[in-house]
């Protein structure tokens, strides 16, 4: 059609042909939106000897328009001094609107024919990779080759109001009635579109009732059609009761929409449920800016200001990243919550709480001692790395469900929790008392973990130490015998990759969390407390009461057997699967490792008090503790904060304050108060 590498104004004003096939009009439109985006002003030829040169003057002191816009300035001298290439410009574009549906751009540009995230995830995954044709019928395909770069939106919205009154030129052959007629048929899809998915049970059943009273779903296909009639017929009369109707309409679908999160507690939630939720907002929006376009006297400032909102709509739609990283923010907040809830049973806040952390800890403490022996004996089997790794990761897993169904406690499993629930707090440090309250907080927690961490190892390492001695006084050995003591020792060690270890058992801690929340949400969603204690035939095997005792003690306990399952098996199965990558990677918990250098002291004997590589290892062990609860904490928190939308913009303010706290009752960290 034209040479691109010379950006040639000529050939792409004599290629304008209305009695081309469309595929190559469209074609043609699209390498007119490459000339204006792209060639430079320098390398034009003018399309006759009388041609203008390009404008470069600008007012002073003003910054100069977009280059798009000086190249459009430009083509329309072009124009304006050739009628004959103007008219031929102009039949072509009014022969492609002619041809093509329109509708499709105002109705669909920017909304998923499904419901369903993972649909639309598959959708952008395939344009994104799959090349696009200039051979459609179908406008919201065209446009998304039209304009392909995200700046397109800033070059349109520059186009000031004397350019706007020119570019009528170039849609000279294309009736008026025509793009109102589209715009008409698109409200009613729009219309559609929301009055279904607005009666739908799965929407319906999470909007508040009151919302619902005045039953504006049902309504607004009515609502329209009144509006439409008035449009048509051109009523001035019944059109201004017809659009307040309307209008009063789509604010009460809007108000009960937005109720929807509101009810998620109850119900739980679902990504395709928030996208379906997102899609009918966005809908609802569209109609609004089709809507004003309809009603302006002078619309082309409308239309404009639409064009570029469905340009910036179709980059949006393109991006993977925005579409997992709005539609999940909402699931984040969820599984923060219920982590927040289940956090707060981890803080203790004055002597007796923090007596009893000390007792569920050391009661942990107990069960990992006997781990430990367990994990020695596994290793004992010489199993295959999956094997091992499977077994290993169901010992973890069983010492960590003993732990909870006994009320007792693991240290590094309190961050993850915790982390959501002192961020809730961060909410409210704009109050007078908000901050000293999260300072509080602060101290809180910090105490609470050191108790957890001293309770475990304070019984984990004598308990093994015990065994270990009372193994030497009845069988003449220890369990844990020399040689898996020195392995121990090359593997525990501050010199080695432990601390990186470390810091990765502190993500498997985070990710525990958030299977643990994600999995209380999909019980929560699918109803299955209910079910449990209203299913028939559950309460005919097990009758009425023990049915609903059932289902109160799952409805409390799934997040947490969901989160020490999780861990245990990640714990056990992550090394083997990743060495299986090549990846040598393996996991340091403080409190398993702790129980591991107690059994390889009780093989060595007191002598290995005396040598470095124990001192190292206890280092190490040091760093690990740290690494496992800063890691997980951090990661925690960054969700907990994200999923909250709080922004720190007064964090200085924030660390002045537990500075201050240190130094004026640095003992409140680690001592609880008397009351």
């Amino acid at each position: 059609m034209f040479r691109r590498q010379g950006w040639d104004l000529t050939a792409l004003l004599n290629a304008a042909h209305p009695q081309a096939p469309l595929a190559e009009r469209n074609l043609w439109l699209v390498r007119l939106i490459e000339w204006l985006r792209h060639a430079p002003l320098k390398d034009d030829r003018a399309p006759a000897a009388t041609a203008a040169a390009p404008d470069s003057t600008a007012a002073p002191a003003t910054l100069p328009a977009p280059l798009p816009v000086r190249r459009l300035k430009y083509l329309l001298r072009m124009l304006e001094r050739h009628p004959d290439h103007a008219k031929a410009f102009a039949a072509v574009i009014a022969s492609v609107w002619a041809d093509v549906d329109a509708i499709s751009l105002f109705a669909e540009v920017g909304f998923a024919p499904r419901m369903a995230l993972w649909g639309e995830f598959l959708g952008r995954l395939r344009r994104r990779l799959l090349p696009q044709t200039a051979d459609t019928r179908d406008l919201a395909e065209l446009f998304e080759l039209l304009f392909p770069h995200e700046d397109d939106e800033a070059w349109i919205n520059a186009v000031d109001d004397e350019l706007l009154e020119r570019l009528s030129l170039l849609f000279a052959g294309a009736p008026e009635g025509d793009w109102r007629e589209e715009m008409r048929a698109a409200i009613t899809v729009l219309v559609s579109s929301v009055r279904a998915a607005g009666l739908s049970g799965a929407l319906r059943a999470r909007m508040d009732p009151k919302r619902l009273a005045s039953r504006p779903f049902r309504n607004l296909a009515t609502a329209w059609e009144r509006v439409e009639h008035a449009l048509v017929e051109h009523d001035r009369a019944a059109l201004p009761a017809a659009l307040q109707y309307l209008r009063g309409l789509l604010d009460e679908c809007r108000a009960a929409v937005r109720s929807v999160p509101e009810h998620l507690e109850e119900h739980g939630v679902s990504v395709d449920l928030m996208f379906g939720v997102e899609q009918m907002q966005a809908r609802l929006r569209r109609v609004e800016d089709l809507l004003a376009v309809l009603l302006a006297d002078h619309p082309r400032r409308e239309l404009l200001r639409l064009v570029a909102s469905l340009v910036s709509v179709v980059h949006d739609r393109r991006s993977i990243r925005t579409l997992f990283a709005r539609h999940y923010s909402l699931l984040a907040r969820k599984v923060a919550e219920r982590s927040a809830e289940t956090g707060e049973h981890y803080i203790t806040r004055n002597r007796d709480e923090y007596g009893d952390m000390l007792r569920r800890a050391g009661g942990g403490g107990l069960v990992i001692a006997g781990t430990t022996f367990m994990k020695f004996a596994i290793m004992a089997l010489g199993l295959s790395a999956f094997w091992g790794g499977f077994w290993a990761g169901v010992n973890y897993a069983g010492s960590f469900v003993l732990i909870l169904l006994m009320h007792w406690t693991v240290a590094t499993k309190q961050p993850a929790m915790t982390a959501p629930a002192l961020a809730e707090k961060l909410r409210h440090i704009d109050r007078s008392d908000g901050l000293e309250a999260f300072v509080d907080e602060v101290a809180h927690l910090f105490r609470s973990q050191t108790a957890g961490i001293i309770g475990n190892l304070a019984l984990a390492a004598p308990m093994v130490l015990v065994v270990q001695l009372a193994a030497w006084l009845s069988l003449g050995k220890p369990l844990v015998g020399a040689k898996e003591a020195e392995h121990v020792l090359h593997g525990l060690t501050v010199l080695g990759p432990s601390l990186f270890f470390a810091a990765f058992t502190g993500v498997l801690l985070f990710a525990s969390s958030l299977i643990a929340g994600w999995v209380e949400n999909w019980f929560v969603f699918h109803r299955l407390d209910s079910a449990i204690a209203w299913n028939p035939r559950i309460v005919a095997r097990l009758g009425a009461n023990r049915a609903r005792r059932w289902s109160r003690w799952w409805r409390d306990n799934i997040s947490g057997l969901t989160a020490n399952i999780s861990l245990g098996l990640m714990l056990g199965l992550v090394p083997a699967l990743l060495g299986f990558f090549g990846l040598p990677i393996e996991v340091r918990h403080v409190t398993l490792s702790t129980g591991q250098l107690a059994a390889a002291a009780g093989a060595l004997g007191l002598d290995v008090l005396k040598h470095w590589p124990f001192w190292l290892c206890v280092i190490g062990i040091l760093g690990t503790g740290v690494l496992n609860v800063g890691v997980s904490f951090y990661l925690a928190f960054k969700v907990a904060l994200r999923s909250r939308g709080i922004k720190l913009a007064d964090q200085k303010r924030v660390r002045a304050a537990i500075w201050t706290r240190l130094r004026r009752q640095p003992m409140s960290f680690l001592v609880p108060p008397k009351s």
